[in-house]
Order: C-alpha cells, then structure tokens, then sequence
C-alpha cells in the first residue's frame, strides 16, 4: 500500500505542469565598453536586464558586426536591436521601436591633429580623410558626399586607423570612443569640436515581440522614475550617459 501511494504521487507530480522558464529576447548589440562588456556590468547590459526582469523576460546581447546585426534583426534571425537612433523602421519596416529612448548619445570627431577645427559640424569633414564603423547609421547618412571614407568592422579597427595616421578623423559614440582610445594608449586623441550630433538611442524589437514594446517602454519609464538609473549612470559610468 505505501509502494502504490508513493507511485500515485510521483505519477501526480509527473502530470503537473512545469513552469516555463523566462523567455529570453536575443539582441544585436552594436556598443562597447563602457556601455557593455562581456562581463554584462555596462550601463546598458544592466539597463536592459533590469527592464527586461520587470517585464518578465531575459535579454542576452549579442554582437555581430554593426550592420549584419540589423539585417538579421530584420530578418528575424535575432529578436531585436539593443541600441539605437529613432528613424531606424523607415528602412527595416520588420523591426518596432521601443518609444521610451536608453540614453542619449553624443556623436563625435576623434582626431591627433592639433590644429583641425570642426566649427562648421558636419560640412567641417568636406574633403577630409573620416573613418567610420559599417551599419552606424547616423554617421554613413550625414557626411559630405566629398569626404574620403574608410569603412571598418569594429571600434578598434577605427582607432587603429588613427594609430597610423591613416585618417585626419573618426567618428564615433564619445563615450565609447575615449575608451577605446585609452585601451589602445592613444594618449594624444582628443575630441575635435563639439557632437555632431547629439540623439536619443532606442532599443528595436522584431515585430514578431510587438506586445512587448509597450511593457518595455514603461519598466524604462518607471526605471528612470525610481533612481534605478541615476544609480546605474553612477555605479558604470561615473556620470551621464551622453
């Protein structure tokens, strides 16, 4: 008699269903420390796994090259995009922006020459030798049609091309670009001029997560509302994220 209560226990216990664990959302990730890390302590891996935890899912940042990273976003290949300017649906129409921005990034000049002057913004690199990195949007669409381009995969590719003096300038994320240069030791590269630009960055989501960007959008909200992020700013970045 207990052999066959015992069995009719495991056997209840067996039909019960097993709570499904958290989804995990897969995003191309196209930053770099100190925004995110493999050790995922960056601003933006904490930003992110805090939303997502309060949204009831996982996010794990993946990071393909800048642009195969929005295609296969697109495609659906991964679940989304990690950080990114607003305008970006226009030309991946699979792809929905989470409306409450990341952070707000400064885009800049990176250069070694002493005397190289970028009053004029954008129309400053007319001519000039620019390095940048494949799929930033925002830098490919606004330099001059006469500026002389390098394309490259990854930050430290661009920074090397100043390491060489293959380029007057790159352009880059600040924040990203002065910690690149410090790995590389670049001690003489310095931010030429003001941002070019200064924009808000968004998280995109394949639309097949179309209920989701609602949520995520409030647990960033509710995230800036209740000091979580003024302490992840201090606890990463020591300061704001621009």
């Amino acid at each position: 008699m207990k052999w066959r209560r015992l069995s009719l226990f495991t056997l209840l216990m067996l039909a019960l269903p097993v709570a499904a664990s958290e989804p995990t959302l897969v995003l191309s990730n196209p930053m770099a420390p100190p925004l995110t890390n493999a050790q995922g302590t960056g601003f933006l891996d904490q930003l992110l796994q805090e939303a997502a935890r309060r949204v009831g899912v996982r996010v794990h940042l993946i990071s393909p090259p800048a642009e195969r990273g929005l295609v296969n976003a697109n495609a659906g290949i991964e679940d989304g995009d990690s950080n990114r300017i607003a305008g970006l649906e226009r030309d991946y129409p699979n792809l929905i922006r989470v409306p409450e921005k990341n952070m707000d990034m400064h885009f800049v000049a990176f250069t070694r020459q002493t005397g190289l002057s970028l009053d004029r913004g954008w129309r400053s690199l007319s001519g000039r030798s620019v390095g940048i990195i494949k799929g930033w949007k925002i830098l490919e669409r606004n330099l001059p049609a006469d500026a002389q381009v390098t394309i490259v995969k990854d930050a430290e590719q661009l920074f090397r091309l100043l390491a060489h003096r293959r380029v007057d300038v790159v352009l880059y994320a600040q924040h990203l670009g002065q910690a690149q240069a410090r790995q590389l030791g670049l001690t003489d590269v310095r931010v030429a001029g003001p941002p070019l630009t200064t924009q808000g960055m968004f998280v995109y989501l394949h639309k097949k997560h179309a209920p989701l960007v609602p949520r995520l959008a409030e647990a960033l909200r509710q995230i800036k509302a209740d000091g979580t992020y003024a302490r992840l700013e201090r606890a990463t970045l020591g300061s704001g994220t621009n």
